[in-house]
């Protein structure tokens, strides 16, 4: 019974170290918390954006840049990037364009949640 039992946990040992499915390297295990990180940021901004944003940006109220929009968000990236934009969005604006209330106009978003939601406005442009 003891020689049974000694090469069924020697067995079953070497079955644990017959994994099919391939180990990650330190490298490649990086890329993928940073992919999956940057799909969450992609969909919190995504959820922002349809609670907050889409009411004035789906229909371009008071200038607002509609998601899609290559020709405005180009422009207003070459004037000051992602960093001004953000800025602006968390600030608010009154600009030639149009009008933007600070935080969209709901002081409970932070910076965290306007800078994903602006990322993902910029993400869908194509």
């Amino acid at each position: 019974m003891n020689r049974f039992l000694f090469f069924l946990m020697v067995g079953l040992t070497f079955l644990g170290a017959c994994n099919p499915e391939k180990v990650l390297s330190n490298k490649e295990m990086e890329k993928s918390k940073e992919v999956t990180s940057a799909q969450l940021k992609l969909a919190d901004g995504k959820t922002v954006y349809e609670a907050n944003c889409a009411g004035c940006h789906e229909s371009g109220v008071a200038g607002a840049p509609k998601p899609g929009d290559k020709a405005a968000w180009s422009e207003r990236i070459a004037h000051g990037g992602m960093d001004m934009i953000i800025k602006k969005s968390i600030e608010g604006l009154e600009g030639n364009t149009g009008v933007m209330p600070p935080k969209g106009g709901n002081e409970n978003l932070s910076t965290a949640d306007i800078t994903h939601a602006v990322t993902y406005m910029i993400g869908t442009v194509k």
